[in-house]
């Protein structure tokens, strides 16, 4: 059930008998990954307690429509924009009425005509009143409106009856939760990226650096979580917002980004798609260089190399799949196949940062990618999210073949 992972859920709870079993819910969606959000209704509140759900989802419950602490913070307007599924488990016939009805006279009915992500209910009620002609028809309408059904199962109720309207276990409806997002192309895999530029102190005030803005890796960042990877990504000095379910680490220089990338692994695959600095000055001046006019107009500064953060993670024992970045002004594809080759890596992605139209700062980009045969894959000029989308698909086409 890798395809819950990092999934955002809002858990209904109704005011059946069948409650008690939310709590095993919560925990079973939890194991696989997945953030959830619980919401109940009064009756609700009568089978099981809000603090239990809470202490289990690890977020407070949320119970009243016009709660105005959670309008404050995450109201039915967030919470509807925030799920990628709402799960209502147990669904009395009480509120499949409602939903049939478009009514929304609680915080839950009223997130579920607020929200574009897909409904899923778990009837759970007595057999005669799953059977009950009004009971069927709402069922039906519901359907009909592309709303999911999980269940009910047959078997022994709570009042002594048996027949249909029991609430499927925990772990079913974890299934059925599970089966309702496609499996992505990077589901359940760990994903490192590298973005931005890196700054090497000289003293206390200036530093060494380079035009990169940061843009291309934060959109492989972003394509890379919405294709199912567990993203971390490694960001120099840039202005950026860190992508949706993406885990940012801030760093400053290059060997700050060597740390924080050898700290998260391991990972399956590692895209270095910053512009780290190839050199740093020996010495970092503990207070700002003043001028001195007996050593003439100039300053010599004595650099050093710095890591080679690609090389290292693509050498070591449990090297990821690695896939590089080769900026150029000139000789591209050259240069982009030995640094390939060179540094033992699996895919490289050669761009012309000399063409301004696509180059450091630009909104768009065009790249070639060269696998270890040699072969050449050419992406055509586009807006940067749209080049990382396709270079995602095409880097996970390639993982799995590995």
């Amino acid at each position: 059930m890798q395809r819950l992972y990092r999934k955002r859920i809002v858990l209904g709870v109704g005011g059946g008998i069948a409650a008690y079993k939310s709590a095993e819910l919560v925990r079973r969606l939890r194991d696989q990954g997945a953030e959830v959000r619980v919401v109940m209704t009064s009756g609700g509140r009568e089978f099981i307690t809000p603090l239990t759900l809470q202490a289990l989802s690890g977020h407070p419950v949320h119970l009243d429509l016009l709660d105005p602490a959670a309008e404050a913070a995450m109201g039915h307007i967030e919470l509807a924009r925030w799920a990628d599924l709402v799960l209502i488990a147990p669904t009395t016939a009480d509120l499949m009425a409602r939903l049939a009805q478009g009514v929304a006279n609680d915080l839950l009915t009223t997130l579920v005509l607020a929200t574009n992500a897909p409904i899923a209910l778990a009837p759970a009620m007595n057999q005669a009143m799953w059977a009950d002609p009004a009971t069927q028809a709402n069922r039906v309408l519901l359907q009909q409106r592309g709303i999911r059904l999980f269940g009910p199962a047959s078997g022994s109720q709570a009042c002594g009856d048996v027949g249909m309207g029991r609430m499927l276990e925990a772990d079913d409806l974890a299934q059925a939760a599970a089966d309702c997002f496609e499996r992505s192309l990077l589901t359940g895999l760990h994903l490192l990226i590298t973005a931005g530029p890196t700054q090497e102190n000289i003293d206390p005030v200036r530093y060494i650096t380079n035009h990169s803005s940061g843009k291309m890796g934060f959109a492989l960042a972003e394509a890379a979580a919405e294709a199912g990877a567990r993203v971390t990504l490694v960001a120099g000095p840039v202005f950026l917002p860190t992508p949706d379910r993406v885990q940012r680490v801030d760093v400053v220089s290059a060997r700050d980004m060597l740390t924080a990338c050898e700290a998260a692994m391991p990972c399956d695959l590692f895209v270095a798609a910053a512009a780290v600095a190839d050199y740093r000055p020996e010495v970092i001046a503990p207070h700002k260089l003043k001028k001195d006019p007996s050593k003439g107009d100039g300053l010599l500064l004595q650099m050093v190399r710095n890591p080679d953060i690609l090389a290292t993670l693509a050498g070591r024992e449990d090297r990821p799949f690695s896939v590089g970045f080769a900026a150029e002004t000139e000789n591209l594809l050259e240069y982009a196949t030995r640094k390939l080759r060179d540094k033992n890596l699996d895919l490289i992605v050669a761009n012309d940062v000399a063409n301004p139209s696509i180059g450091f700062n630009s909104e768009e980009n065009a790249v070639t990618v060269i696998d270890r045969q040699q072969h050449e894959t050419r992406f055509s000029q586009a807006s940067k999210g749209h080049i990382a989308r396709q270079l995602i698909a095409f880097i996970a086409d390639r993982f799995h073949q590995a």
